[in-house]
């Protein structure tokens, strides 16, 4: 079947009509391509970043340097997936604190989704180049997102984070 057909098939996650540019907190997680284990070293015991988990983070981090409106709170790379919380915030509110410069009338805010596309294309670009492996897939195709409702979600997706290192063997990612 042809990419388009495929294409015109493949059914949304995402919420229909919600706007994935206003202000908000979202949960994500995204998967690297057949579930391999590309980003630490060693899957026994404590789990250390390798290089390319480091380029993750960077490109992760980015995000935030990159875009005014763009907040991170917890996040965590995993042998193959990762998982952040991500804020689109009102610049206009001073959430900032004044870090930043003062936007432009004419900044245009990106939806999660390109956001998401910017930081898989940032993190594979750079991975590939490090393991000479150009235009290779690093993520799968699409990512998993959550709109956080409010402080109590927030609190638990972020205590969720946080322990998801040592659940590892029971996550549902664990590919041994």
């Amino acid at each position: 079947m042809p990419n388009e057909l495929i294409s015109q098939h493949r059914r949304s996650i995402r919420l229909n009509g919600y706007d994935y540019s206003s202000p908000g907190a979202y949960f994500v997680t995204v998967v690297t391509w057949h579930r391999a284990n590309l980003f630490v070293e060693g899957l026994d015991g404590e789990m250390k970043l390798n290089r390319y988990g480091h380029m993750v983070v960077n490109a992760w981090e980015w995000l935030q340097e990159q875009h005014p409106y763009v907040n991170l709170d917890p996040y965590v790379v995993m042998p193959n997936h990762f998982h952040g919380i991500i804020h689109i915030v009102d610049i206009g509110d001073g959430s900032r604190g004044g870090s930043r410069p003062a936007p432009t009338e004419n900044l245009k805010i990106k939806t999660l989704g390109q956001l998401i596309g910017a930081f898989k294309t940032t993190s594979a670009k750079q991975i590939n180049l490090l393991r000479s492996t150009l235009g290779m897939p690093v993520w799968q195709r699409n990512y998993y997102e959550h709109i956080i409702r409010d402080q109590v979600e927030l609190d638990d997706i972020a205590k969720y984070i946080d322990a998801n290192p040592g659940n590892w063997v029971d996550d549902p990612e664990y590919i041994q």
